[in-house]
């Protein structure tokens, strides 16, 4: 996978891959390689980077992404294959076939400050949204944009959460912000971990789509005011919905 270019190119793994720091090189690589995996940003059945690529991306030496690599795969959450076509791939999680059920996101949320999640999750996705209106996008930001709902809009029930979740993520990188991208790719992992325990809705999904189209439309025109007022919609619906499976 090439870098990013000047407009936040091809590149789906920039919103989440960046330098760790001395001293945690470890904790911070698996980290960061959990987002990639939860976030969807490398599908199931797809490929990681080849490890010279993510060593170098994430600064830390191969004999230490191999440590990464082994713990995922001892979780279940990656396989290693040899030969020509080898290397290590994301496995097929059972939430991409279905939701888990209530249960498992009572015991999901456990562990979590739901509350503290979703209002983190809207200042940071609202204040994006206004950023790439207020600030205007380039002829290539706005085609990602535009090209991230469309892939949202064409997306199978089983994609789409993943496709969701890569339209988000690239207005949060299109803002400008490394920092925020960072925080809003935790932060949405953590969502994604309790969404992936409620059931596609399709009512759900139409007027989340209705959203989309118009975050994007009021991003577009630079209507910041409107595109903040969208998100902020938005990320209300998926905490009624989320809160709804909870009561």
């Amino acid at each position: 996978m090439s870098q990013a270019d000047p407009d936040g190119g091809s590149d789906r793994l920039a919103p989440v891959l960046r330098t760790v720091r001395a001293g945690n090189g470890f904790e911070e690589a698996l980290e960061q390689i959990l987002q990639v995996v939860r976030l969807g940003l490398v599908p199931g059945g797809e490929r990681l980077p080849a490890e010279r690529e993510l060593a170098q991306r994430l600064g830390i030496s191969r004999v230490t992404l191999r440590e990464v690599l082994k713990v995922l795969q001892d979780q279940g959450l990656v396989e290693s294959r040899r030969g020509r076509y080898g290397g290590t791939f994301v496995r097929l999680r059972p939430e991409a076939t279905g939701a888990t059920g209530e249960a498992e996101l009572r015991r999901r949320v456990e562990g979590v400050d739901i509350e503290d999640v979703l209002r983190f999750r809207e200042v940071l996705e609202v204040g994006a949204a206004g950023l790439c209106a207020a600030h205007g996008l380039s002829a290539g930001q706005a085609g990602r944009l535009r090209a991230a709902l469309a892939g949202t809009q064409d997306a199978p029930l089983t994609e789409y959460r993943r496709l969701d979740t890569l339209l988000h993520l690239t207005l949060a990188e299109l803002c400008g912000s490394p920092t925020l991208t960072a925080q809003y790719a935790a932060v949405r992992s953590t969502v994604n971990d309790l969404l992936d325990c409620i059931p596609l809705l399709v009512r759900n999904l139409e007027h989340s789509q209705a959203q989309h189209a118009a975050l994007v439309e009021a991003v577009l025109a630079g209507d910041a005011e409107g595109a903040r007022e969208a998100m902020r919609e938005h990320c209300a619906g998926t905490g009624a919905l989320l809160r709804g499976f909870l009561t």
